[in-house]
């Protein structure tokens, strides 16, 4: 099993938005990245863990728990020309942006990015890391274990 930060703005998609939703799972799409388009593509599995985290908002944090509900798919919205997130170089016959589902298991307390950085067990995770920007990353069991057991707790 693998575990994920996934990064949703909450004007466009909150935890408690996809909590609302029919099954709770909305398709990540949107992601213009290689490298986060690429933990979709080859490396999420179904069942993988997911702290939903919320970014460009006045606290970003982790807001809550999710689970990767699908494997990855083609990102419809790379071929719509009225989307935000259109690219004129993609094709359906070898899409460039791919998605996943997933699904909202729970809202936690908001566990804010000062939070994490408090946290010596959590010096190494890649959303602290100076200039990380990516939308998607790996987190360890180790740091899994502390958010969920400990800092979701507390």
């Amino acid at each position: 099993m693998n575990y994920w930060l996934m990064k949703s703005e909450p004007d466009d998609a909150s935890i408690d938005d996809v909590l609302a939703l029919p099954k709770q799972t909305i398709a990540w799409y949107g992601v213009r990245n290689y490298q986060a388009r690429n933990f979709m593509r080859d490396a999420m599995q179904v069942g993988d863990g997911v702290l939903f985290y919320h970014s460009g908002c006045a606290v970003p944090g982790i807001a809550g728990l999710a689970e990767v509900a699908s494997t990855p798919y083609p990102d419809e919205t790379q071929f719509d020309p009225k989307s935000k997130y259109f690219d004129p170089k993609a094709n359906r016959e070898e899409p460039r942006w791919m998605l996943v589902d997933v699904r909202a298991l729970k809202k936690t307390r908001l566990i804010s990015l000062a939070e994490l950085r408090e946290q010596e067990p959590l010096a190494d995770m890649r959303i602290l890391q100076r200039g990380n920007r990516l939308s998607i990353t790996p987190v360890s069991a180790a740091e899994w274990r502390h958010i969920t057991n400990k800092l979701m707790k507390a």
